[in-house]
C-alpha cells in the first residue's frame, strides 16, 4: 500500500516535470520569437532613420538651392528695373 502511494507520487512528479519542461520549452521558444521580432523592428527602425536623415539632407540642399534661385530672380528683377 505504501509502495503504491510512493509510485503514485513519483508518477505525479514525473508528469509535473514533463509538463513544466514542455511549458519551459514553449516559453523559451516564444521569447526567442519575440527577440527575433524585436531585432526585425529595430533593423526597420534603423533603415527608416537612415532614410529620414537622407531625405532631411536632400531637403536642406533643395532649400538652399531654392534660396539661391530666389536671389537670382531678385537680381534679375532689379536689373530689368534699372
Amino acid at each position: 500500500m505504501a509502495a503504491e502511494k510512493i509510485l503514485e507520487t513519483v508518477d505525479h512528479y514525473k508528469s509535473e516535470i514533463e509538463r513544466l519542461t514542455k511549458e519551459l520549452t514553449e516559453t523559451t521558444h516564444e521569447k526567442i520569437q519575440a527577440a527575433e521580432y524585436g531585432l526585425v523592428v529595430l533593423e526597420e527602425k534603423l533603415t527608416l532613420k537612415q532614410q529620414y536623415d537622407e531625405l532631411e539632407a536632400e531637403y536642406d540642399v533643395l532649400k538652399q538651392e531654392l534660396e539661391q534661385l530666389r536671389e537670382v530672380v531678385n537680381l534679375l528683377k532689379k536689373a530689368d528695373y534699372c
